[in-house]
């Protein structure tokens, strides 16, 4: 868990009581490729941190087409944001893509930290902001950007992503296809 650890320290100093408390809410597990950590029309109660894997957030439309929303990576946080935060049923589902190691805690748990520690609500904030501002930067380079364009981003934000997982998920996560991403791979 020290790589938890040395995430949460650079957004937020805590004391070493302020850490035991937040890390005591944490347990290791394990997950397959393809196994689940969220499911569409479910309820979410549980935040992980990633100690080493590659996981998707998406959502299927009724005809069954999946589209990707966002990829997590190794040293960040992964949850059904919007289920933990309201109580309300999952929108997206949340696959492995690989084999992955996470610290999972209860989110209710964690809020609970609040009051007696306020410094986890700043970091709560810090995170949100940051997931935020990823969010809004995306959407934006979705509507005004070519796919030429939002892959370049795609490579330089998620290096070595590529090599890793099927190329049909990153066509999804783009809004293209997997032919219209091979051509645009030819072209380099």
């Amino acid at each position: 868990m020290n790589e938890l650890k040395i995430y949460v320290e650079k957004l937020v100093p805590f004391t070493e009581s302020e850490m035991t408390a937040f890390i005591a809410l944490f347990s290791e597990i394990h997950l397959k490729k393809k196994d689940y950590f969220a499911i569409e029309g479910e309820f979410s109660s549980k935040l992980a941190f990633i100690s080493n894997g590659i996981m998707r957030a998406f959502f299927r439309n009724k005809s069954g087409n999946e589209y990707n929303k966002t990829f997590f990576t190794a040293s960040n946080f992964v949850a059904a944001y919007s289920s933990i935060t309201t109580e309300q049923k999952n929108l997206i589902n949340i696959e492995c893509l690989t084999d992955c190691t996470l610290f999972v805690a209860d989110f209710r748990e964690l809020s609970s930290l609040y009051k007696k520690y306020p410094k986890f609500e700043s970091l709560a904030r810090v995170i949100a902001e940051r997931k935020f501002a990823l969010k809004e930067k995306r959407e934006i380079e979705l509507v005004t950007l070519a796919a030429t364009e939002r892959y370049k981003i795609f490579k330089n934000e998620h290096p070595n992503l590529e090599n890793q997982i099927n190329q049909y998920h990153i066509a999804s996560y783009l809004g293209i296809t997997p032919t219209q991403l091979s051509r645009i791979r030819a072209k380099k």
